[in-house]
């Protein structure tokens, strides 16, 4: 049949738009960043080595440095790990460009394995047909916050000599075969920004067993300047400081810091209510034809930072624009999550073109991004439910 926005012609869902996802804070964590505003250290205080220790003990790591973004902090594991001019990265297209991005940086090669076709992440079996001899490093990314399949790809990294950077932005308080994230890699990588879990406003953090790396990371975010008595070449006096490496200004602040330390003591509460909401959506859509509902590894548990659908596009021929536009029309903020990174023009200028991934390829088409966030009431998760519905009962298929 054919849809248009027409057949919405009546009162949408809702009368105000609803977010795919929004951060939540309280007067606690206004309080925290008022607090460092009114001290003496607004920037290299003590509120980020405390919220270092934080994230580290939350993901069952030794060491956490902090970054000004996620993004900066992946720059920071590329150049921990040694990338450069003539490696190669293998990683998903099914993520955020920073995922790739910091490969690039370092002057090397991104590599695009295709992806599973039940869990949407990066697949081992592809990944090892891109391995080469130029292969230097593998960045698996938790999709939504379910954890990728961690165990194989860490007997590809051991086979095969290689690093483990996890990108797990969507995956802070998930766990794989009942591991915490965070133990599973050489380096992993957890964003703050205001979508994620919990947030510093902008921000990550690379946690790390691996002490070289943790050096390397403190000093590329500071310029590579170090003023560590036990690393300096020579030593004229308390003042000095020496650059050793070619760093970059990616510190993160005290404020960002303060209200990250706040948010932390939420993160349990914040991903069981995600949860939540995942399984009343899964409940909800589980009997609506042409409509496919998120699988869920029984190896992992996940944080739930997205909540996808896929549409059967055999059965909703006019494809997911459509939906997409009839969902805003009913103001829910529906989103898609992601253009195949090697598809956006930066890449297709480097030589990278359509085809490399099918499956990732044809998921793209099918999938719009719901919302769910904490924050969300059960008056907003029905309208979403209310919204999907009506649309599906528009097409009248069994």
């Amino acid at each position: 049949m054919s849809m248009s926005l027409a057949l919405h012609g009546g009162s949408p869902v809702r009368s105000t738009m609803l977010t795919y996802g929004q951060q939540w804070i309280d007067e606690q964590d206004i309080a925290a960043v008022v607090q460092v505003l009114k001290s003496r250290e607004l920037t290299q205080g003590p509120r980020v080595p405390e919220f270092e220790r934080a994230v580290a003990q939350e993901a069952g790591a030794r060491y956490a440095v902090a970054f000004s973004s996620g993004t900066a902090a992946l720059h920071g594991a590329a150049y921990a790990a040694g990338i450069g001019p003539g490696d190669e990265v293998i990683t998903t297209p099914i993520t955020f460009a920073a995922s790739s991005n910091c490969v690039l940086y370092q002057g090397g090669t991104p590599v695009f394995a295709d992806i599973q076709s039940d869990t949407y992440n990066i697949d081992p079996l592809n990944i090892e047909r891109k391995i080469t001899t130029r292969t230097k490093a593998i960045i698996p990314v938790d999709y939504t916050g379910q954890p990728a399949d961690m165990e194989a790809i860490r007997a590809l990294a051991d086979k095969y000599g290689l690093v483990v950077i996890e990108d797990a932005a969507h995956s802070l308080g998930a766990t794989y075969k009942g591991r915490k994230v965070g133990t599973l890699a050489d380096m992993t990588m957890f964003s703050f920004h205001p979508l994620k879990h919990v947030t510093t406003a902008e921000g990550g953090v690379i946690v790390t067993d691996n002490p070289d790396y943790c050096r390397k990371l403190e000093m590329f975010r500071s310029h590579g300047i170090t003023k560590d008595p036990s690393l300096l070449q020579t030593n004229e006096g308390p003042w000095y400081y020496e650059m050793q490496e070619l760093g970059y200004h990616y510190r993160m602040t005290d404020l960002h810091a303060a209200l990250g330390l706040s948010q932390m003591s939420k993160l349990e509460r914040f991903v069981q209510r995600r949860r939540e909401i995942a399984s009343i959506y899964n409940e909800a859509f589980a009997d609506l034809p042409g409509i496919i509902t998120p699988y869920q590894s029984p190896d992992t548990n996940s944080s739930w930072h997205l909540y996808m659908i896929q549409l059967e596009l055999s059965r909703f021929t006019e494809g997911r624009r459509v939906w997409f536009e009839a969902l805003r029309a009913e103001n829910i903020g529906v989103h898609v999550h992601y253009i195949p990174v090697y598809k956006l023009p930066y890449y297709r200028q480097l030589g990278y073109a359509s085809g490399l991934c099918p499956l990732a390829e044809r998921y793209y088409e099918a999938v719009i991004t719901l919302p769910i966030f904490p924050k969300m009431t059960s008056s907003d998760v029905q309208d979403v439910i209310q919204a999907v519905k009506k649309i599906h009962a528009s097409y009248n298929i069994s």
